[in-house]
């Protein structure tokens, strides 16, 4: 009698496995993917924005822009994305308690509706202001969901698959970053023509998570700790896991909520005070703060002169910078594999080690091109291999912090983050 009813449990089993991976795929590609696109796709119109910029001041006052200012409003053009991202940080837990995790993420797309029109009639309305709100309102919406979306995730995923499941945060994010720089040619909508399109192409992300999103199931944590509605939890862990073995897991969640029953989320600033939790939270402000200032953003911004001095044909050097995305991505794709087996501390250590091996003969390589002329290949190969080693160790951040229920801590880690990154930017620039 059992093996007449174990045939249609199969199809059942296999359709609530693709539930998790929809789930992951729909928070993914309106989060941290969105992180990565904006950050990639304003490289491409950089000329073609400075020289809207200059005309626009042209014809308002009858002036060209003066020289000095035309980098400085392009900074901050680019610098307003990580501010929005830490306003983002800040209301990220906020949210996550108050509309729970899968409705912040719908909700965050209000943020990329507004920018993308922004960017869209920017040239029409003649405004450069008008793309930096733009870019502020992105990088909300990239602060919200890069603590929303582990948090979502690691909720919903098992316990056995959660370390895999959290490190696709850092995979959608080097997917974003790589399709932003394949958006971003010539060819596509890189030209002086199309890059309002470009910037507002963002949208179609947040499209697509409009629409996958709402068919999928609420954190069933969320549900049993934040709502206290049973049903609805066990109707979500059903729909992510299947009928078969809740039971435990149902129970850790009830010991959880006791544990929690009359306690409310701690703030951010709050954590600072409690000694139990003072080491976590320096190591995860100490592990945000390196990521951004540890140079990787600095080498994707020079990699284009980089790749000019090793001889590759002006016209040919944006194909050779999407190979650093790619590196990113791949990177990304073998820790999700690994990091099980070798452990989370060996890659961040390893990573970091093959880092400062890389970044070494990189400076070594810039110093010494004009006097070797096989010095500027050398720098090329220390590009891709530095990227690759970010990917590999660094990259692991998101996950670090994704455990479920830290709504106080993923906020200030991403906070401690994008003030890194804004401060890397302006070093920069």
């Amino acid at each position: 009698m059992e093996d007449e009813h174990e045939p249609p449990l199969q199809p059942r089993t296999q359709f609530q496995g693709r539930v998790l991976l929809l789930t992951v795929c729909a928070a993914g590609i309106g989060g941290t993917f969105q992180f990565g696109y904006n950050l990639s796709i304003i490289n491409a119109p950089t000329s073609h924005i400075q020289e809207f910029t200059n005309e626009t001041w042209w014809v308002r006052t009858g002036r060209p822009l003066p020289d000095q200012l035309v980098p400085l409003l392009w900074s901050l053009i680019v610098s307003l994305y990580p501010v929005g991202g830490l306003l983002g940080a800040l209301l990220a837990g906020p949210m996550a308690i108050t509309l729970g995790r899968k409705k912040s993420l719908l909700v965050n797309n209000i943020f990329v509706v507004a920018a993308a029109t922004l960017f869209g009639f920017s040239r029409r309305a003649g405004s450069f202001e008008m793309i930096m709100l733009g870019r502020l309102l992105v990088g909300v919406s990239a602060g919200v969901s890069m603590n929303v979306q582990p948090m979502y995730l690691g909720e919903s995923a098992p316990k056995e698959l959660r370390g895999a499941v959290a490190m696709t945060s850092a995979i959608f994010t080097a997917l974003g970053i790589v399709m932003g720089q394949v958006v971003g040619l010539r060819e596509l909508l890189g030209g002086p023509q199309a890059w309002p399109l470009l910037l507002a192409s963002c949208l179609v992300p947040g499209v697509l998570q409009l629409a996958s999103l709402p068919l999928l199931p609420e954190s069933p944590r969320y549900l049993l700790i934040d709502c206290g509605d049973s049903e609805a939890c066990l109707a979500a862990l059903q729909r992510l896991r299947g009928p078969a073995d809740l039971a435990g897991e149902l129970a850790e969640l009830e010991r959880e909520r006791a544990a929690c029953q009359g306690r409310r989320a701690r703030r951010p600033w709050e954590l600072f005070r409690d000694r139990a939790l003072r080491r976590q939270v320096a190591s995860l402000v100490v592990l945000g703060g390196v990521m951004e200032l540890c140079g990787n953003d600095a080498v994707y911004a020079y990699a284009s002169a980089v790749f000019s001095q090793a001889r590759i044909p002006p016209e040919k050097v944006q194909y050779a910078s999407i190979g650093t995305g790619g590196c990113e991505l791949l990177a990304a794709l073998l820790s999700c594999v690994v990091i099980e087996r070798v452990g989370r501390r060996m890659l961040l250590m390893g990573g970091y080690g093959l880092m400062t091996c890389w970044g070494s003969v990189f400076t070594a390589a810039l110093c010494l091109q004009s006097s070797l002329p096989w010095m500027p290949y050398l720098a090329m190969f220390c590009v891709f291999a530095f990227i690759l080693s970010f990917g590999i160790g660094p990259g692991l951040t998101a996950e670090v912090k994704a455990s479920p229920g830290q709504v106080g801590r993923n906020p200030l880690l991403s906070s401690f983050r994008l003030l890194a990154e804004f401060s890397s930017l302006r070093l920069n620039d």
